[in-house]
């Protein structure tokens, strides 16, 4: 089992970026699948998540209506589209799968996310 993203970077604010979490050894959608950050001296925080072959999504409200979540069941990846940067989104983004009710099984080795002009 395997997670490795990709597409984190520098962008200025209000620009955008589209993070990917490849998955092996699994397939995706059979499983949730959660996006989360970890801000430069802070916590992990959850971003947003998804289920199901249905994809229910849920976001923090910091990144409600900036943010997307989606799957790629040909590729067996999931995508965190992000929209409208802020400086606060400052941060190293994880994705990680589980099975629902249950924590988090599985992370992915992070990918950098700067906001910054």
């Amino acid at each position: 089992v395997q997670l490795v993203e990709s597409g984190g970077g520098m962008v200025q604010p209000g620009g955008s970026l589209r993070l990917s979490c490849a998955a092996s050894g699994f397939t995706f959608s059979n499983y949730k699948r959660g996006g989360f950050r970890q801000p430069p001296g802070k916590e992990r925080e959850f971003v947003a998540s998804s289920l199901g072959k249905g994809d229910s999504a849920y976001y923090a409200e910091a990144v409600k209506d900036r943010f997307t979540i989606a799957r790629s069941n040909a590729e067996n990846t999931v995508y965190l589209q992000m929209n409208s940067l802020k400086p606060e989104d400052t941060a190293v983004y994880y994705c990680a799968k589980g099975r629902p009710g249950q924590p988090y099984d599985y992370w992915g080795q992070g990918t950098q996310v700067t906001v910054s002009s």
